[in-house]
């Protein structure tokens, strides 16, 4: 395998691909509004010679390669957030610049370069015939990731009917392998009162006063120790194998859940009555041994929520993609690892070796982040919840730029890492050796029992 002329094939993509992800950049695409992005990476690809490109019901743009029954699939989500206070940026997120090294604008790191640097591994694969025989190779740019995580997937398996043998995301990992990450949750928590003119207000019960309890015992929740003594138990706790025997190791490595009130919404007759209902959601992000229905129950039990009669839910998720259709799902999104030796997680490691060696590398001005092991996990959650998560299709990480990139304003992205991944992205099926399914996982929330349709 000649490794250096795969580097000098990905090194002179680097004008094209910086061209593709400008492009990208410039067309605004917050969930559920990637049509303009989805239309020109299905442009890219036709370019480049896919052997096919269509955009599925979803919206998702799949592109194929080869023509053997088995499927490698490279995912990277090609929607981004908002740009927030425009005030916080110093140029036009959607137009931006360029230099030598980086590329400014929404969505450079989190995660257009990812899908831009897959399109042209696997224009690399064909170049220089690294697509292994009995295999094809699968680019799915997907929709609605920012807006919930995974649902692409869910429709992706379930309706499009694809089951990769597994799945190489995209999403930004500062140079690092990433074989999980911890789950996530969207909670909500409604208290009732009852309103009266706000000149008596002690005829009434005021929701909000209700809610103020509930939400000093969430703080608590995420904040507070596990010590005996400690009445709300801190989610620390899932890190210590007395609360948590099975997986505190797996715990450790993923980092401990968290728990923070993200919105607050109420209802009053009047600006001089008493408020008559408030609301909280919850993000709750899930450590390994946490479930969903644990998760629910934790926040039922919290002091406040049982004195005022607080009703928890799981949100669900249903607003319509950019075609139209809407695919209904629980906002639930599991925790997984994959193990460090199964052998799509070697596969890309081994490529990455190959090619640059035993540690991260990246531009000087990245790699203050980079100093961690090779082979890690992310701090937020990607497609990978459904794709490993719900399925336990193997999934594993691998991506241009940096998780502290993502969502911030003045976001940009390293030429340097476009071209890396490009490289490995176009090594990693030669390397493959295949896998025993028993090897794959390491942890794996899994699906609810609810019945969604």
């Amino acid at each position: 395998m000649d490794y250096q002329a795969i580097k000098k094939a990905a090194e002179g993509y680097l004008p094209q691909m910086t061209k593709f992800l400008r492009d990208l950049i410039a067309i605004p695409s917050e969930s559920c509004e990637e049509e303009g992005v989805i239309k020109r990476t299905i442009e890219e690809m036709k370019a480049l010679g896919f052997d096919k490109a269509e955009i599925d019901p979803e919206g998702n743009a799949l592109g194929w390669m080869g023509t053997g029954d088995k499927i490698i699939a490279f995912d990277g989500h090609i929607d981004t957030v908002g740009i927030g206070n425009i005030k916080n940026w110093k140029e036009d997120p959607y137009k931006g610049y360029e230099t030598d090294e980086v590329i400014y604008g929404r969505g450079g790191s989190d995660q257009e370069g990812g899908v831009v640097s897959a399109v042209y591994g696997a224009k690399i694969m064909k170049d220089m015939n690294l697509i292994p025989a009995g295999y094809k190779i699968l680019v799915t740019a997907t929709v609605q990731e920012e807006d919930c995580d995974g649902l692409c997937w869910q429709y992706i398996h379930n309706e499009d009917g694809i089951t990769p043998e597994f799945v190489v995301s995209t999403e930004p990992t500062d140079g690092g392998v990433y074989r999980g990450h911890r789950g996530r949750m969207e909670i909500r928590v409604d208290v009732r009162g009852i309103s009266c003119h706000g000149s008596a207000p002690e005829r009434g019960e005021n929701a909000i006063y209700k809610m103020a309890d509930i939400l000093k015992d969430v703080e608590a929740l995420n904040e507070n120790d596990c010590a005996e003594g400690t009445k709300i138990k801190g989610l620390v706790k899932m890190l210590d194998p007395k609360y948590n025997p099975e997986h505190y190791e797996d715990a450790r490595f993923l980092g401990r859940g968290t728990v923070t009130t993200s919105q607050i919404f109420y209802t009053s007759p009047s600006r001089c009555a008493v408020a008559d209902s408030c609301a909280i959601s919850l993000d709750r992000r899930m450590t390994a041994g946490e479930t969903w229905d644990s998760c629910i129950k934790e926040i039922e039990d919290l002091p406040a929520c049982k004195k005022h009669g607080a009703k928890v839910s799981m949100y669900m998720y249903d607003r319509p993609a950019w075609t139209g259709l809407t695919y209904e799902t629980e906002c639930y999104f599991p925790t997984w690892i994959n193990k460090e030796t199964s052998g799509h997680v070697a596969a890309i490691a081994d490529a990455y070796k190959a090619l640059y060696g035993d540690k991260r590398i990246g531009h000087p001005d990245a790699m203050e982040k980079r100093n961690r092991p090779l082979i890690d996990k992310w701090t937020f959650s990607t497609n990978g919840v459904s794709i490993q998560g719900r399925y336990g299709i193997p999934c594993v990480g691998f991506g241009p730029g940096a998780e502290s990139q993502a969502h911030a304003p003045n976001e940009i992205t390293w030429k340097q890492d476009l071209v890396t991944c490009a490289a490995v992205y176009a090594l990693t099926p030669s390397m493959y050796k295949g896998m025993n399914a028993d090897d794959v996982c390491q942890f794996r929330a899994g699906k609810t029992n609810n019945d969604i349709k």
